[in-house]
């Protein structure tokens, strides 16, 4: 069976606190760890998705609506859909590890990170798709 959780694959969580959101796969692992004995795949994700802005908002109102809230987690692979679509993030590949996740502190480092990275990418307008919420 071909490998297609890859780096840089966008899926759906379907199961948790975050499901519907959409995430990145940053880190798969097939055979799993000695903590996480499943496969699973560690995943940044939107919490809040930017707002609608228009052309009669003011500078600091669009500053505040474009704004969006990540998440990283650790998912299992049986709580996620891939999609057909891929975001290339290759600087976020070095900031989350699985040492992330062990002290708080680098955990919110490696969150401001990703904010940066995310909110760059919806500024210059790449993958629309991925900073919409997701309607059914």
């Amino acid at each position: 069976m071909p490998k297609f959780l890859k780096p840089g694959r966008v899926a759906i969580i379907t199961r948790g606190r975050y499901a519907g959101k959409k995430v990145v796969i940053i880190k798969p692992r097939d055979d799993g760890t000695k903590k996480h004995k499943f496969s699973h795949a560690i995943v940044a994700g939107v919490e809040r998705y930017p707002l609608k802005v228009t052309r009669t908002m003011d500078e600091k109102k669009i500053a505040k609506r474009t704004k969006i809230k990540p998440f990283i987690k650790v998912i299992n692979y049986n709580h996620i859909m891939p999609t057909r679509y891929t975001i290339e993030l290759d600087s976020l590949k070095d900031v989350i590890s699985d040492e992330t996740f062990k002290e708080p502190s680098q955990r919110e480092n490696a969150k401001k990170t990703i904010k940066a990275a995310f909110e760059a990418k919806y500024q210059a307008g790449k993958n629309k798709w991925f900073f919409t919420k997701l309607r059914f």
